[in-house]
C-alpha cells in the first residue's frame, strides 16, 4: 500500500492522553454501538463489540519494537529463520527483525536506477513454500521472488504485453497461485504518469510455476491490501481511493475467478488519516485490516468488533511468532500486539 493523499497529511497521529483509564462503556442513542478505549504503552484500543474481547486480550499491549524508517510496509514472518521481513518504501530497502537478532537490513537498495519517485523500494512481501521471499516492487513494476543463491527471478511484469503499474500486495491461495494487486502508486504521476501502460488498476492471479498472469477484476479504482476467507470462496480486495475508502468482497469461483463484487465495510465517513489497507483473516475468519486510525477487525459477518490503534498509522499486517503476534508496519515504525486469535503463518 501507498496512497499518496495520506502522505499529506501527517504521519503522526495528533497527541492523544496516554493516562491509564478505566474501561468504561459509552452508550450512544439511537441503537448506535457501544465502545470503550484503553490505554497502551504504544497505542490505544478500541473495543466496540463483546465479540472483541475473545480475539484481544483485556491486557494486550501495543509494542513499538523499531522506529526512525521513512515508510514502512509488507510485514511477512519466515518460521525457517524465526525472523520478520518487512519494506521501507522511501528507503528502497527491506530489513528483518527477530528477538535475537534486533533490526537488520537484508537488502538496500531494492531498485537500482533513475527514477525520481520515492515510493521505488518493495511494498508488500510475501513467502513461498520454499521459504523464498517473494517482492512486489515498485520502482521495478515487477513481482520478483529471491532465491537461495541471493539472485532475483521476475515472476511477472506484464499483462498481455503491457508493463504493470507497481504490484502492491498478495495472497496466496492453496492451488499455488497468487492473487496480486496493482495500483499506481508505484508511479510518480499515478494513472498520468508518461510510464503508464496499462489504462485500468487491476486484480490478478499470477502462476509462478508458468508465469501466466490472469486479470480477475479492473472496475476498482485504486485495488491495495488483499486477503482470502479461511474457505478460500471470498477475496477482499482494499480500495484505497481518497473517495472511495470501502474494503470489497468477491465470491471466488471454482476456477478461480471473481464475481459478485460488494462492499464489505465502507469507512468513507471517518476523519482519521489512513486508507483501507493491508489486511490478514484469523483461522475463524476474522479480518484485521489497515484503515483510517488503525487496524479495524471485522467477522466475517461485516460487523465491526473494534480497532487495534498504534501510536502511528499503520499501512499493513502480518501474523508472526507462532501465529498469534500481529505485526503493524506503520509510517515510521514498527509495532506489533499479542492476541487469542491466530493467523496462518507462510
Amino acid at each position: 500500500m501507498f496512497p499518496l493523499f495520506a502522505e499529506r497529511k501527517t504521519f503522526r497521529w495528533v497527541s492523544r492522553c496516554l493516562t491509564l483509564v478505566t474501561f468504561s462503556l459509552i452508550l450512544q442513542s439511537c441503537g448506535g454501538e457501544s465502545s470503550r478505549s484503553e490505554s497502551q504503552n504504544s497505542g490505544t484500543i478500541e473495543r466496540v463489540a463483546p465479540e472483541f474481547d475473545l480475539l484481544v486480550p483485556a491486557d494486550a499491549t501495543i509494542e513499538k519494537l523499531a522506529g526512525g524508517f521513512a515508510f514502512t510496509e509488507g510485514p511477512v514472518w519466515d518460521r525457517r529463520n524465526n525472523e520478520l521481513y518487512f519494506s521501507d518504501l522511501s528507503s528502497n530497502a527491506i530489513h528483518t527483525w527477530s528477538d535475537a537478532e534486533g533490526l537488520q537490513t537484508f537488502l538496500q537498495p531494492v531498485f537500482d536506477g533513475d527514477v525520481e519517485h520515492a515510493m521505488v523500494g518493495s511494498n508488500g512481501l510475501n513467502i513461498d513454500s520454499e521459504g523464498r521471499l517473494l517482492l512486489m516492487e515498485h520502482g521495478n513494476r515487477v513481482v520478483s521472488r529471491i532465491e537461495a543463491n541471493g539472485s532475483r527471478t521476475i515472476l511477472a511484469d506484464n499483462f498481455n504485453g503491457s508493463r504493470l503499474n507497481s504490484p502492491n500486495d498478495s495472497v496466496w491461495h492453496t492451488n499455488g497461485w497468487l492473487y496480486f494487486t496493482d495500483p499506481p502508486y508505484g508511479m510518480a504521476g499515478l494513472e498520468n504518469d508518461p510510464m503508464r501502460e496499462l489504462d485500468f488498476n487491476g486484480i490478478y492471479r499470477l502462476n509462478p510455476g508458468t508465469g501466466e498472469v490472469q486479470l480477475l477484476e479492473q472496475s476498482q479504482s485504486r485495488p491495495n491490501g488483499i486477503a482470502l476467507s479461511v474457505d478460500e470462496r471470498t477475496l477482499y480486495v482494499a480500495n484505497s481511493d481518497e473517495n472511495n475508502k470501502v474494503w470489497y468482497s468477491y465470491e471466488v469461483g471454482n476456477d478461480g475467478r471473481l464475481s459478485n463484487q460488494r462492499v464489505f465495510f465502507d469507512v468513507n465517513d471517518q476523519d482519521a488519516t489512513g486508507a483501507a489497507d493491508g489486511m490478514k483473516v484469523d483461522i475463524d475468519g476474522n479480518i484485521f485490516a489497515t484503515g483510517p486510525g488503525g487496524v479495524w477487525v471485522f467477522d466475517p459477518g461485516g460487523n465491526h468488533l473494534g480497532t487495534i490503534k498504534p501510536d502511528e498509522v499503520p499501512a499493513n499486517v502480518g501474523w508472526g511468532d507462532d501465529g498469534s503476534t500481529l505485526y503493524m508496519t506503520a509510517r515510521t515504525g514498527l509495532y506489533r500486539i499479542r492476541l487469542s486469535t491466530t493467523g496462518l503463518v507462510p
